[in-house]
């Protein structure tokens, strides 16, 4: 991760809270970051992270991610980077999608029809054909 990116994150990630029990010494936050990328990017379990990586166990970057979600860290980080990118006239709205399906209804839409009812009328039974026909083994 370049040093740019990560002076844009370091700022909106929340401080640690105290240790409460003594053991190893925590794992810096970049490195946590670069192992959850690293998990995202190659879409490994978080259990096979693998620790010659230097990012921490999967365990460790599981939980920083899990605490940065709930911190809204990822919500900062695109408005801090949509902001970057308006300034310096980056941003192509050519290529938006807008998706319609969370945008609410005003008004009801018209009423369901009923369903046809199909009970007097049966189509035919096509999974019952006669043995003859259906048999495999016709080789003599």
């Amino acid at each position: 991760m370049s040093d740019e990116l990560w002076s844009l994150i370091e700022p909106l990630l929340p401080e640690p809270g105290p240790k409460l029990v003594a053991g190893r010494p925590r794992v810096p936050d970049r490195q946590a970051l670069c192992g959850i990328l690293f998990v995202l990017h190659t879409g490994i379990q978080w259990e096979y992270l693998p620790q010659e990586l230097g990012f921490g166990s999967g365990m460790t970057c599981w939980r920083r991610l899990a605490a940065w979600n709930e911190a809204g860290v990822w919500d900062q980080l695109h408005l801090v980077l949509l902001k970057r990118l308006r300034s310096a006239k980056q941003l192509d709205w050519s290529r938006a999608v807008m998706d319609s399906s969370h945008v609410r209804a005003a008004r009801r839409g018209p009423k369901a029809v009923p369903a046809r009812s199909t009970a007097h009328g049966r189509a035919a039974n096509t999974t019952s054909l006669s043995m003859a026909r259906a048999s495999r083994s016709r080789c003599r």
